[in-house]
């Protein structure tokens, strides 16, 4: 039986801006399964991190439910959220701003458990440098500072100071995005090794699609803050249903540079999500679009046990 651990429903996040609103998410509903990982996609502005950071209540949403193991996270005070804590954690994009330059890793990884009143000093030592073995850093690694390790290794020890409270969930931000391509791989397998040894249960953000395959047991395709497509990753990537997960399939990279890519290039930008189209949101862009798709905003309907897509058309299968 599968067994839910994070339930997003009807989530939306607006922002106030110069007289008018951004519509960042809108009626954002999704389950993650214990020990499931599970991607966001989409382009920048497709409201990615911000689903991210609102689960977890890095921001607030301006409405909808965020049910984390039974417990309703929209509805506790700070300090009912601040003992839930340690049961979700963040890897940041950006593993060079997001260490601190004046603190040892020592101190960067029991900063979380001192705030949270976990153990003696004697015994945050002893998580956080079983943390670092976790993410394969020496011993030595505890007692230097990050400005000391190349990009790859902080973003080891940005892993490892979630790692060090023990969670249950993680939340990981294009945490591959700003590194060298040859140092991509090895941090992926790192997470998904975690992962399946921990038992983690994680929601994966990313814009690079051959990551997300590779890592993501079902994947969620976003644009302009609403949900488009969601299905299993061997699904997606073998019969994706909506003609935006199409294009966004078709520009990943072919390992064969002899062979002939069905590339479908969209047209024009994305809309600003102060004034985003009427019904479809993609259907300003889409090469496949009816007259109809300005009507009424499209339901995410089940095309396929396990595979929904927000899209009026069904001859696209």
């Amino acid at each position: 039986m599968i067994e839910t651990l994070l339930a997003v429903r009807d989530l939306a996040k607006h922002y106030p801006s110069q007289g008018t609103t951004l519509r960042i998410l809108e009626n954002i509903s999704f389950d993650v399964a214990k020990g499931e990982v599970v991607g966001l996609v989409g382009e920048s502005g497709s409201g990615k991190t911000t689903i991210g950071r609102a689960v977890l209540r890095l921001i607030e949403p301006t409405s909808g439910t965020v049910t984390f193991d039974g417990t309703e996270l929209t509805t506790l005070s700070a300090g009912e959220m601040r003992r839930q804590r340690p049961r979700m954690q963040y890897i940041f994009q950006d593993p060079f701003a997001s260490l601190s330059p004046r603190m040892t890793i020592g101190e960067i990884l029991t900063e979380g458990l001192k705030i949270q009143k976990i153990g003696t000093a004697k015994e945050r030592e002893e998580r956080a440098r079983k943390a670092l073995e976790h993410v394969d850093l020496p011993a030595d690694a505890y007692n230097r500072y990050a400005h000391e390790f190349s990009g790859g290794q902080r973003q080891r020890v940005g892993i490892a100071r979630a790692l060090a409270l023990a969670p249950e969930f993680i939340v990981a931000d294009e945490p591959v995005s700003a590194l060298d391509v040859s140092i991509q791989a090895q941090v992926v397998n790192l997470l998904r090794e975690l992962q399946q040894r921990l038992g983690l249960t994680m929601l994966f953000i990313s814009h690079d699609l051959a990551v997300v395959e590779f890592i993501c047991d079902r994947v969620i395709v976003l644009y302009l803050g609403r949900i488009m497509e969601i299905a299993s990753s061997e699904d997606l990537y073998a019969s994706p249903q909506h003609p935006y997960t199409r294009a966004l399939l078709s520009a990943i990279p072919m390992p064969d540079p002899d062979a002939k890519a069905d590339r479908q290039i969209l047209k024009g930008d994305v809309p600003s999500p102060a004034n985003p189209p009427s019904g479809c949101v993609f259907r300003t862009r889409c090469p496949v679009a009816l007259e109809a798709c300005a009507g009424a905003v499209p339901a995410l309907r089940e095309v396929a046990p396990g595979h929904f897509k927000a899209c009026i058309r069904d001859d696209l299968g």
